[in-house]
């Protein structure tokens, strides 16, 4: 059966019409990618707007059940989470070190390049334009190919220059790369930077299509005599190692010329005193002149984000009523699960926003208040679930203040963190996928720039997933349901024009569901993490729908006769040991633990830990406990079969045992101190 294209008529392109994934055409300027996608998929989440809508309509909810693998490419080294783009009868994607182009209808390789430095990462892609691809490295470079060859035409440098001096290693030591696919409209490539925790100053880059040469450079951290550099501590330089790195690829709206993108989080990450103001860019939403760089207008979601609140969604195009009119909006969601609308053009609120006063520390110089929108529901809880957590935490709130003082604090810190949300214009819906329940132990030492992130594998934490619809016209939730794992930076979702969505499970699972109800009406097991984007596309008059699967691409269309395969381990949905179990008989209570996370190795004294945390002896062999600490420790099994303690400071005590087993023990007067010892025959 032929693929009818259900096409939005408010925003059909009249230069898209007649052409088809497996023409022949030699045009060179893309089509009007402001469209919805349908028999091809020619951007990473779509189109410019970023709504991962198809409006392609074979597969349907009353014959999703029968759709089966139709070909699967096993990646020659390895794995990806790149969303595959088809445009002009190739299928462009990157895996390990190489960037590939596919017969979409088969996966033959149809060419394939591979950089210098390798394109490898998890969330890397392909953008097209000017009959060319273009792809961001590892190393701060991007790259643009002959689409049709794969020769190489220009190289242009985006970070600083001392990325060009690293190694090949799949991430510069500098913390320079280029983490997502670039954008691409009207003969400008954008190409945004990520900096990690390495305390790079963000940027975002647009460069000439045609001959690599740059046209203009916006620094998400501004600098003196820019707007926004008096938000940033005026005693110090921290600006010019501020973060602000920018995770996904920007959206784009060519008839008024603006780019926009979500920034992340400051630099130094927990350690607020260092940089006191409201340190924009940073969690803010801008929108950037295409052709010049200049900004336009941003709103910032959170000020002085001391949470590693990263605004790591990719930013959706929407319609939204208001006052009897539909108004061109861009949304985007906190990480905290809130949704934030805008007037595109103005940048003015087209859902309510007020500021809310939130819980102060002086000394880490909160903002006295944080933006909320006006009566909207938000995706998942606002505190740590206790259910989630092992006994010894407080648990906090979204905004509550963490600082050096607070030793055992829970934040519930990812909610809907990098969630890549779809939008169906039919219904107005957006959906979303989150982990409402991901505690996370932040653990600030008195240097503001260690950011060691202490007890994220404390034995006991438990994780799940939600998937959730929201209605932009009220901003409140349609529906949500749990899922088994945590998903809030996974697949997200894909939206089709007949009422299905689709996602990837991090247990192998790959999936559609009813869009009205959220109720699951196809599942198949891939046989690993499917964890990248879904996406679709028509090859010789059949719908497909695919993703990446780890190591492998898999595609899918009606009465495929490619079936499951095993599944894998499943992920945990409660965290337990990991690490190396060291043979040893002397354990210290307190230690000098280091960090690298800013480029520069630090050591900070931390009271609360038993190093090494995890042991082992032999069965009759004495083991030594000793407090090196300031504070009095013991340790206590959780089992209540042995103790050792209390140990004042400079003190040891020690133990045997006559049999083997495994013990969780913890410190009775700091019950947030977790320690194992195996004892082995």
């Amino acid at each position: 059966m032929k693929v009818r294209d259900l096409r939005i008529a408010a925003v059909v392109s009249i230069a898209a019409v007649g052409l088809a994934v497996g023409s022949c055409s030699e045009q060179q300027s893309p089509r009007d990618w402001s469209e919805h996608a349908g028999g091809e998929w020619p951007m990473i989440e779509g189109d410019w707007g970023n709504s991962r809508f198809s409006t392609l309509d074979e597969i349907t909810p009353s014959n999703v059940d029968q759709l089966g693998g139709a070909w699967v490419m096993e990646f020659e080294q390895g794995q990806s989470r790149a969303t595959p783009v088809v445009y002009d009868g190739l299928m462009f994607l990157t895996a390990g070190p190489y960037v590939y182009a596919l017969d979409p209808a088969s996966g033959e390789v149809q060419w394939k390049y591979e950089p210098a430095i390798p394109a490898t990462g998890l969330y890397k892609g392909v953008t097209l334009g000017e009959g060319l691809a273009f792809v961001g490295l590892s190393d701060s470079n991007v790259i643009a190919l002959n689409q049709k060859t794969g020769e190489l035409v220009w190289t242009h440098l985006v970070g600083d220059e001392n990325a060009e001096e690293s190694s090949t290693k799949a991430q510069s030591p500098t913390g320079q790369f280029i983490s997502t696919a670039p954008a691409y409209a009207d003969g400008v490539v954008i190409v945004p930077m990520v900096n990690g925790d390495y305390g790079v100053r963000g940027r975002v880059v647009g460069i000439d299509a045609k001959t690599g040469e740059r046209l203009w450079t916006f620094f998400t951290i501004p600098g003196p005599g820019e707007f926004g550099h008096d938000t940033w501590s005026q005693d110090n330089d921290e600006w010019k190692k501020g973060g602000g790195g920018v995770w996904t690829t920007p959206s784009i709206d060519p008839e008024l010329g603006l780019v926009y993108f979500g920034v992340g989080n400051p630099v130094p990450q927990w350690g607020g005193e260092a940089r006191v103001g409201d340190n924009l860019f940073t969690e803010s939403l801008v929108a950037l002149d295409i052709k010049t760089g200049e900004r336009r207008w941003h709103y910032q979601l959170v000020h002085h984000d001391i949470w590693e609140t990263d605004i790591g969604t990719p930013p959706v195009f929407i319609e939204v009523e208001r006052d009897g009119q539909m108004r061109k909006a861009i949304a985007v969601m906190r990480t905290t699960g809130e949704l934030f609308m805008f007037d595109r053009a103005t940048g003015e609120p087209v859902w309510p926003i007020e500021e809310r006063p939130v819980p102060q520390k002086e000394r880490v110089a909160t903002a006295p208040t944080q933006p909320f929108p006006v009566g909207a529901d938000q995706i998942g809880p606002r505190c740590v679930d206790p259910d989630s957590v092992p006994a010894g935490f407080e648990l906090l709130c979204h905004f509550d203040p963490v600082d050096y003082d607070l030793p055992n604090t829970m934040y519930p810190i990812n909610t809907t963190r990098a969630a890549r949300m779809a939008y169906n214009p039919q219904t107005g819906h957006l959906y979303a996928t989150a982990s409402p329940a991901w505690p996370f132990w932040i653990r600030r030492f008195e240097d503001p720039k260690f950011f060691s992130a202490m007890g994220t594998a404390v034995p006991g934490t438990k994780t799940h997933g939600l998937i959730a619809a929201m209605d932009t016209q009220t901003n409140k939730i349609v529906w949500e349901h749990k899922m088994p794992y945590a998903i809030q930076n996974g697949s997200g979702f894909m939206a089709t024009a007949t009422g299905l969505l689709f996602h990837g499970e991090p247990d192998g699972s790959v999936q559609a569901f009813n869009a009205e109800t959220g109720e699951r009406l196809w599942h198949f097991q891939t046989g690993s993490a499917a964890e990248g984007a879904f996406m679709s596309f028509e090859a010789d008059g059949e719908q497909y729908v695919a993703l990446t699967a780890s190591n492998a691409l898999w595609t899918f269309k009606l009465n495929g006769e490619i079936g499951e395969r095993e599944a894998p381990r499943p992920p945990p949905t409660e965290t337990t040991w990991s690490g190396r179990i060291v043979p040893t008989a002397e354990i210290t209570m307190a230690a000098t633990i280091r960090d690298s996370g800013l480029g520069v190795l630090r050591e900070a004294f931390e009271e609360y830990i038993f190093q090494p945390t995890r042991s082992r002896i032999t069965v009759g062999e004495n083991i030594v406990f000793t407090n090196t600490g300031h504070e009095t420790h013991s340790a206590v099994a959780q089992d209540g079969s042995w103790r050792i303690g209390p140990i004042a400071t400079g003190e040891s005590r020690s133990i045997s045992f006559d049999k083997p087993g495994t013990y969780t023990y913890i410190c009775e007067e700091h019950p947030w101190t977790y320690g194992q010892l195996v004892v082995e025959e």
